[in-house]
């Protein structure tokens, strides 16, 4: 939703300064509507284009490093959750108390990918529940001799590795794009096609150019914002590690 307001606000703010500056041109005096002084203006455009561009591809780049690190996560903690199973299938029946809880975490963090009112992975007290459960259930097993005392010992720092990477996930899910980058961004947009708008002729082509123009830029930046943020929208992280990972635990 933040991300469609902020591609709302710019679609907006790009179509309304070349019309602006269109209804502002005639109205200045003769010495301000010049060659030289339409020169300086397009000189000014074309600095701050080539500024646009290298802020465009930080943004591209940081957006895209952060949906990689976060898949990348995804799959390591699915792979996590599959070997603390199968260290509890190893420990034998005395280990099903800690299987259900955390076979019922993975149900509830798989069903929650499809909501899109709350991010999968998220904190909240039910999944922080089953977690707590999981580990006080673990504590309470006790190895009758070695062989069960290491796979005991592996168990733990497995859910140690899983509540870890979990907290990750969530410090990763608010997005790395800093506001204020967005908004010289969209200042130096606005500046650029203010300088379209200058002498710019009053026809439906024109116009519609403008807002063509606006929409696809404004859209470029939405889906740069959204991939930012990889747990909702059109960009999305994919649930498959942790289907696989339920399928595993289901067996």
């Amino acid at each position: 939703m933040r991300e469609a307001l902020i591609a709302v606000v710019i679609f907006l703010c790009l179509v309304a300064a070349p019309l602006v500056s269109m209804a502002i041109w005639p109205k200045l005096p003769a010495r301000h509507r010049d060659d030289d002084t339409n020169n300086v203006v397009r000189l000014a455009a074309n600095l701050f284009g080539v500024m646009t561009s290298l802020v465009l591809g930080l943004m591209i780049n940081s957006a895209k490093n952060t949906f990689e690190s976060i898949d990348h996560n995804v799959h390591a903690y699915a792979t996590e959750l599959i070997l603390l199973d199968r260290t509890l299938r190893q420990y034998g029946p005395e280990a099903d108390t800690v299987r259900q809880p955390l076979l019922a975490y993975v149900q509830r963090v798989e069903s929650q990918w499809s909501q899109t009112e709350e991010k999968p992975v998220v904190a909240n007290r039910l999944s922080e529940h089953l977690l707590t459960e999981i580990g006080i259930q673990l504590n309470a097993l006790a190895s009758p001799d070695a062989p069960h005392g290491l796979l005991l010992q592996d168990a733990r720092q497995r859910l140690q590795k899983v509540l870890e990477m979990r907290w990750v996930l969530i410090e990763q899910s608010e997005g790395a794009i800093p506001g204020p980058l967005i908004a010289m961004l969209v200042a130096w947009l606005a500046l650029i096609f203010a300088s379209f708008g200058f002498r710019a002729p009053r026809n439906a082509i024109t116009l519609a150019t403008f807002v063509v123009s606006g929409a696809l830029i404004a859209g470029a930046l939405y889906l740069i914002l959204d991939m930012d943020v990889p747990f909702s929208g059109p960009i999305q992280i994919s649930p498959a590690p942790l289907q696989r990972a339920l399928a595993e635990l289901q067996q």
